[in-house]
Formats: C-alpha cells, structure tokens, sequence
C-alpha cells in the first residue's frame, strides 16, 4: 500500500473516536476499509465512487453470502469514510440490492432454565451472568462498566456508550448486590496494589484521555471487572489493565448450559433475551422494556412479544379445547 494509508486510517479513527463509537466498532469499520480497498487493487479510496462501492456490496451480498447487518455494517463504514473523512458525495449507495435474512425469533430460557445455568457458573462469570439476565445488559455493556457507574444508593446501573453510543439507566439488580459489593472490593484492593507497583492507569475515553489523564489512576474509572493480568500499552507505552476478556464468559455460559442439560442453542446474549420476556409476563409495559433495553426503534422490542405468545405463555391452542381423548 503506499505511504497514504497510514494517514487515511489515523484519519478515519480519530473521526470514529470524535463520534466516541466503540473500541469494537472501529476495530469493524477499520477492517472493512481496508478489505475494500484491497478489493480494488489496493487503489486509495479518493479514486473510487459510488460504483465501486456498490460493486463490493454486491460482491459481499453475492459471492461472500454475508448477512443482511454484516453488510450494513460494511455500508455504514464505507458511509463514514466518504462523507466524513475524504468529503467526497457518493450518491445514493442505499440503493444497493442488499442480501436478506429471515426474521428468527430470538431463543429464550424459562426461569427455572435461568436458575440451572447460574446454579452452574461460579465466581466472577456468574456475577457477570446474574447481571445480563437480571438488568438486561449485553455483554461488553456488561464487561465495560466502570466502578462509577454502579449507583448502590439508587439501585440503578448506568449504561454508557451502549449501542448506537446511547447512555441509559437500568436496574441494578437486589439479588446481585452483595456479590457486587465483594466484587468492588477486590477491585480497590488490586488497584491499591496496581498503584503501588506504579501502574493502575486504565484506557480511558479518547477526550478524557486528553482532557483529563489523571482520572485514569482514579478508582471510579476502573473496571467493575478487570482482567487478572496487566499490559502495557503500544501507544503510550504505559501498564494498565484491560477488563475480562468476553471469550472468557461465552465459554463458562456455553458450557453451564451443556452441564444444566439445556438443549436450546444458548448464549450470553440469550440472557438479555430472558430478561426482556421474563419482565413481559410480569406484566411490565413495552415501551418500558424498550427504556431498559436501550432500544431506538420499538420495533426492536416487539420481537418479544412474538416470543411471549408462543406455547402456553399466549394463545392457547384450539386442540387443547376438544376435550376427550
């Protein structure tokens, strides 16, 4: 590639970092940048238009099979890098036939389902379990909160940066607290230690980093759930700790679903799905559950509802009002 592509990426990171999108989303976007450009024969992006952006599309659609959000995804980073980092119109690139998936209903546990699959986890991945289900949170939601962002007081847990970059406020579960409040205090007692061995800094927003680097030692900056070992930092050369690696709990969840004997397909984000159906059949409204679960569209939402009117939970099925045998 020749010596612009450095350039071009630095550029297109610090336009995501001032959109204060995800670690895990620019990550995304960069790598499909970058397969785009490999696509065209490594030609600079500045050279391309709308017709070259349709045709990778296509090829993603038609000969890779994507799926119809990893497309999207693909769109949406393409999106950014004409319009808000090279500035350059590239016509009405929705148009493009997209490959379509159907509609699946997500899979979801009954309560007893839930409780056997806790009653097999241990530890940190069960806490971190307790609280997917028990406030809806998603995974890395979950993984990236901060101490601050616990509010015992008020009961509530305080999402920042959730998807789409939304903030929302969501129920910091009873059943979890004590094991919260022993979570916290090993994490001041590591910190105490990080600090003492000149480390104890943690990555920090891009602007706060700036703005104010001295809150990165401060414990309510730290991670709720921080990894069990230190790294040092390829930017700033500096040691800091990451939090638990999320390939970590999707294997303790996976396999606590196998030893509880479920032979649904279920994964940590099933959880989050449990938490939404669980609160429908307590009789909690829509657009209370779209609140909890930070969704922009309640179209989003309603997909619970499907769920909740399957089997026994919904409509009853006539067969079972013939009576006799």
């Amino acid at each position: 590639m020749p010596a612009t592509k450095p350039r071009l990426i630095v550029q297109v990171k610090g336009r995501m970092r001032a959109r204060h999108l995800s670690p895990r989303t620019e990550q995304a976007y960069v790598g499909w940048i970058l397969r785009y450009i490999r696509y065209h024969g490594t030609r600079h992006p500045a050279e391309l238009g709308e017709a070259e952006i349709i045709a990778y599309l296509t090829h993603l659609a038609d000969e890779r099979r994507v799926s119809r959000s990893t497309q999207m995804q693909a769109l949406s980073a393409l999106v950014l890098l004409y319009r808000e980092v090279l500035a350059k119109p590239v016509g009405d690139v929705r148009r493009v036939l997209r490959s379509t998936s159907p509609t699946r209903l997500p899979a979801v546990l009954s309560r007893g389902e839930v409780r056997a699959v806790l009653g097999q986890l241990r530890g940190t991945s069960r806490l971190i379990a307790l609280l997917l289900y028990g406030a809806g949170l998603r995974l890395m939601e979950c993984l990236t909160l901060r101490v601050k962002d616990l509010d015992f007081a008020r009961g509530e847990i305080r999402v920042r940066c959730g998807k789409g970059g939304k903030d929302r406020v969501t129920m910091l579960p009873a059943s979890a607290r004590p094991a919260l409040e022993e979570q916290l205090a090993r994490v001041r007692a590591l910190h105490a230690r990080d600090l003492a061995e000149g480390a104890g800094r943690v990555a920090m927003p891009s602007a706060l980093d700036r703005k104010a680097p001295a809150w990165a030692t401060d414990l309510a900056w730290q991670w709720v759930f921080p990894a069990s070992r230190r790294y040092q930092d390829a930017e700033s050369g500096q040691e800091r700790r990451h939090h638990v690696h999320e390939t970590a709990v999707q294997r303790a969840v996976q396999g606590a679903v196998r030893a509880a004997g479920i032979a649904k397909r279920a994964t940590c984000h099933t959880l989050r799905h449990c938490f939404a159906t669980h609160l429908l059949e307590d009789g909690y409204d829509i657009r209370t559950l779209q609140e909890l679960l930070g969704h922009t569209d309640v179209s989003t939402t309603m997909i619970y509802t499907h769920v909740l009117n399957r089997g026994g939970l919904g409509v009853r099925s006539p067969a079972d009002r013939l009576g006799g045998g």
